[in-house]
């Protein structure tokens, strides 16, 4: 203090005695007499700045010391009398330093409690947040009854060390109470829906009809009348609930236990009931109803009979896990036709594009919008990848063709043909993350979204058109539909229609899994376009390396909680490789699902097969991942292989402790 407080009044002593010095030696050869009567001028100068500069550093140390003095008087009083409760710590090792009365009393302490530690007060108490800088702490604190919240800073020592932490605790008893009050009594806006309605009631008398409604009727009146909310019917398969937020808590906890007791109700033709939920929050009710007819949308793409929660930033699932059963209708199909041509003849060009690592059914799908718009006299390009993916076998069968010289693109290329009226069609994924090029996506004005998978919360929510049938068996399947009301069996090329063929037979295993009477149709019409079976099944060969990888993994393979076979291997095996391996250990006896882990790009990804007993969808979806029923994926980023498989073991024991809850 003393040497900064000499800086601070030291008026250039060396600058002022260099320059009278220089004066009087510049002097001292013409007029001796002046320069010597500089010089004595140069001491006394110099004299009397030393002496006023000492007089006043002793003043301003005088003053200092004194308001240093008062300053420990209040802060000391502070400290002492604050009606706040108090206390200082070691937030390295939460050794308590000092507290006031006020905290000791917040406590029920009757003495100091110096030589304790904070969390043998708190049990719950973490300081971690100031050594982070933050001044107020993340999480309220109960102590006998009443709810605080704590504010603190640091403050230096001279040990060596973090410091000290002053914390002073706010009673936030009343905010609190008053707080949850409003968010427990916030309504909510719910739509019921008996998503298998017309099934239900074809081919049933009218006397059936009013009883099975009823029973249904009766049940929704069971599991809502405990919610104290307001139920209504506004439509011949639709009801509107509204209930407070504090009851949903507890419909979450039992797992909406309506959408298994509905399965009880049977019609008269063989079909149980059905029921899919949609629930809007954290809005207006105008806010809430749209939330909740989107979540109702969102349920009926991921195969109904489960419920889903929207607010205003993502989804929540619940259910979902009964097997999937064919639910569509040619009108919708031929809707959808309809829309699809109006779209591509508004359109000056069609860009088409699948997701990313491109299958045989993406390329299928992308080859039947070639010929639709081809028909419509409309220039098409479907988006090529780079590097060789499963479809690229196919994609060079069709480049051979006339009509498809030119058409396959690369990123840039595409983005080049952009236009203010062109139209962008995606097929077999309905994830913006997973599309070929998000740039392309996302540079593109109209898009139209074609796609079997059960829906994401992050789908693709701007499409103009979106056709998304989750009961089909492939995106092949339901482009095939589309062609067939749209152009002639002539205008399809015989490698178009291998190309929708070999599509579907990859995504049903040989007509073998995911199967219906809509798939058998559309594989006889393709057949008779001229798609040659035997054509097709040449696809699907395999080398003799790629047949011993599949078998070298499949030796790896374990079984878990008794019906599951999970293999996992550290050779660069390909997704090819990996999705034949997790099919052939569905052949295995004994075996409900497959999961094959292996390592790509520095990421460890998960096929997942079932033979329709375990929604592989549902356990994948637990990590980030997604499919159908079926036939799953996940990627997991940024862990080992053996993290992989202990994050899906843990994800199946979630699954299957959420099915025997239910």
């Amino acid at each position: 203090m003393t040497e900064k407080l000499s800086r601070l009044f030291e008026p250039h002593l060396k600058l002022t005695i260099f320059i009278l010095g220089l004066f009087a030696l510049l002097t001292l050869p013409w007029v001796p007499l002046l320069s010597v009567l500089e010089a004595v001028l140069m001491l006394v100068y110099v004299t009397f700045l030393m002496l006023t500069t000492r007089r006043n550093r002793r003043r301003v140390e005088e003053e200092l010391a004194a308001a240093v003095r008062e300053l420990n008087l209040v802060s000391k009083s502070h400290l002492l009398d604050s009606p706040l409760p108090m206390v200082i710590f070691r937030p390295d090792s939460g050794e308590l330093v000092w507290s006031n009365d006020r905290f000791l009393s917040v406590m029920d302490r009757n003495e100091h409690v110096s030589a304790s530690r904070i969390d043998a007060i708190v049990p719950e108490f973490n300081g971690q947040w100031l050594l982070e800088g933050k001044s107020v702490s993340p999480v309220e604190y109960s102590v006998h009854g009443r709810r605080y919240c704590v504010y603190g800073s640091m403050a230096p020592t001279e040990e060596a060390g973090e410091g000290l932490a002053y914390t002073y605790w706010i009673d936030i008893t009343q905010l609190a109470n008053t707080r949850e009050l409003y968010y427990a009594t916030r309504p909510l806006v719910c739509i019921i829906l008996i998503d298998n309605f017309e099934e239900l009631m074809r081919n049933v008398q009218d006397s059936d009809r009013s009883n099975v409604r009823a029973d249904i009727e009766e049940l929704i009146d069971q599991w809502v009348g405990q919610s104290n909310g307001l139920l209504c019917r506004f439509d011949r398969d639709r009801y509107l609930f509204m209930m407070e937020e504090q009851h949903l808590l507890e419909k979450k906890r039992e797992k909406f236990s309506i959408l298994d007791s509905v399965h009880k109700i049977v019609s008269p033709n063989g079909i149980s009931a059905s029921l899919s939920i949609g629930i809007g929050r954290d809005g207006s009710l105008e806010e809430m109803f749209r939330y909740a007819a989107l979540a109702i949308d969102m349920a009926l793409s991921r195969g109904g009979d489960q419920a889903v929660i929207k607010n205003q930033f993502n989804f929540e699932f619940y259910g979902g896990r009964s097997r999937e059963q064919e639910r569509r209708t040619k009108v919708k199909s031929r809707v959808m036709a309809s829309a699809l041509e109006h779209l591509i003849q508004s359109s000056s060009k069609v860009l088409v594009m699948g997701h990313r690592y491109a299958d045989l059914d993406a390329v299928g799908a992308c080859a039947g919008i070639c010929a639709i718009a081809r028909k419509q006299g409309v220039e098409v390009y479907v988006l090529r990848e780079e590097k060789p993916v499963p479809g690229t076998i196919m994609v060079k069968e069709l480049s051979q063709r006339a009509e498809y010289q030119g058409v396959f693109v690369s990123e840039q290329e595409a983005l080049e043909l952009l236009e203010p009226d062109c139209l962008l069609v995606v097929v077999d994924t309905n994830r913006p993350s997973q599309v070929c090029s998000t740039r392309v996506l996302h540079s593109c004005p109209k898009i139209a979204v074609i796609d079997h998978h059960r829906r994401a919360a992050d789908y693709i929510d701007k499409a103009a058109l979106t056709y998304h049938e989750p009961f089909a068996s492939s995106a092949s399947e339901l482009v095939t539909e589309l062609v067939q009301y749209l152009i002639d069996p002539g205008d399809l090329s015989r490698t178009e229609a291998e190309a929708l063929l070999a599509g579907i037979v990859l995504d049903t295993k040989n007509f073998a899994l995911r199967t219906g009477g809509r798939t058998f149709e559309a594989a006889a019409f393709l057949r008779r376009c001229g798609a040659d079976t035997t054509e097709v099944r040449k696809l699907f060969q395999n080398n003799l390396e790629q047949t011993v990888m599949r078998y070298e993994v499949m030796k790896n393979a374990q079984f878990y909680r008794g019906r599951l076979a999970v293999a996992d291997t550290s050779q660069d095996v390909g997704r090819i490789v990996a999705a034949q391996a997790a099919d052939e250990l569905l052949n295995v006896s004994g075996v409900d699902a497959s999961f094959v882990i292996y390592s790509e790009d520095g990421c460890q990804n998960i096929s997942a097969r079932s033979s329709g007993d375990v929604n592989v969808q549902v356990i994948l979806e637990d990590i980030g991942g997604g499919g159908n029923a079926a036939a799953a994926g996940a990627q997991l980023k940024n862990c080992s292989l053996k993290q992989a498989t202990l994050r899906l073991h843990e994800a199946i024991d979630h699954y299957f402790e959420e099915s025997s809850q239910s």
